[in-house]
């Protein structure tokens, strides 16, 4: 018996999914919210890439809840308008439809998303009878869940480092490329991403997951950053980046620990590979863990019909659609990774 999956939005992530749930064995799309009146009323499958499949995108969303799908597969657009996200997600749960999204990433760990929220979405989880789930690559699998496992090999742990290196240039998202992160912008004063408190809010979760799989309390997290900036302007697939302004940007979220850095979430991201050449090297996600024994866990991306960045969008869908069936079997309630039975891609070898 297939589960019935709602998908809402279909964005740089939620695009990806839509193909996911319609080939997935044990998964049926149910219905398709979307934010864009252009969208609405046009065949799921033709939005996404595939023959039409006889789902339309609308943008009724009373209806879509008031429907018989089990699930929402929640990927709308979030960087802006977090209390808004959290409330359409309480909506959906207190509805009765157990939800996994990828779209406000600090719901990976929500008792570190901020003041009420986990009350918020457990009241409203007890409410409908449903569960809720948050994963992803990064924050996700590409950093807490690799992280919380290979730390099952360990016999002491004193340092955790996860890192993404990933050059960005074929990336074609221009307002996260540069009014969020700021690229093409003369300083880091004009990037919402290196605006204080902006990592910590977004990456401080997984810090927060990692401690609470190692039952350590935390001091406090710091954040750093530092930049480069280009000498010449040269395109990207988001469009241009003028001479003098950033071209690349490595910062890190710091999870104290008796006074000293012990797990940090690091980010080097490039947009030509030949620049700063002194940051750390590599094209994807690296995991080290410091104690005994050490150990340096290298994670590569790749794709046949795209390169690394839509692999780590795909990446970043499966990490969800794949747990549907696990979410939907869970008792009623908030999830995080330490929470779920471990899950992979079950029927999913042809």
């Amino acid at each position: 018996m297939t589960i019935r999956v709602i998908q809402w939005a279909t964005g740089t992530v939620g695009i990806h999914a839509v193909p996911a749930i319609v080939e997935h064995p044990d998964l049926e799309l149910a219905g398709l919210w979307v934010h864009s009146d252009a969208k609405a009323g046009r065949d799921a499958g033709e939005l996404c890439g595939l023959d039409p499949v006889g789902v339309l995108a609308t943008q009724d969303a009373d209806a879509l809840l008031a429907s018989d799908a089990e699930v929402v597969c929640y990927m709308a657009h979030s960087d802006i308008r977090p209390d808004e996200v959290v409330d359409d997600l309480c909506r959906m749960l207190a509805a009765g439809k157990n939800v996994v999204n990828t779209s406000f990433v600090p719901l990976l760990y929500p008792k570190a998303a901020g003041e009420g929220v986990y009350d918020k979405l457990q009241a409203a989880c007890e409410a409908g009878g449903t569960s809720f789930y948050t994963n992803g690559i990064d924050p996700g699998f590409g950093n807490a869940g690799f992280a919380v496992q290979l730390m099952a090999l360990s016999k002491r742990v004193d340092t955790v480092r996860m890192m993404e290196i990933v050059n960005y240039a074929t990336w074609d998202n221009p307002f996260t490329m540069f009014e969020i992160m700021g690229f093409g912008k003369p300083d880091a004063s004009h990037s919402l991403l290196l605006a204080p408190g902006s990592t910590t809010l977004a990456w401080g979760p997984v810090i927060e997951l990692v401690a609470a799989a190692l039952d350590v309390t935390l001091d406090g997290i710091e954040e750093w950053h530092e930049l480069i900036h280009a000498d010449e302007a040269f395109d990207i697939a988001s469009g241009t980046i003028e001479a003098g302004t950033i071209s690349g940007m490595r910062f890190e979220i710091r999870g104290m620990v008796d006074g000293e850095a012990r797990i940090v979430v690091e980010h080097v991201t490039r947009l030509r590979d030949g620049d700063a050449p002194d940051w750390p090297q590599g094209a994807g996600y690296r995991i080290l863990v410091g104690g005994e024994p050490n150990y340096r866990l290298e994670l590569d991306l790749s794709s046949d019909v795209g390169d690394h960045n839509h692999a780590g969008c795909l990446a970043t869908a499966m990490a969800v659609v794949n747990a549907i069936p696990a979410v939907v079997a869970a008792p009623p309630g908030v999830c995080t990774y330490l929470d779920l039975p471990v899950y992979s891609a079950r029927h999913l070898m042809s």
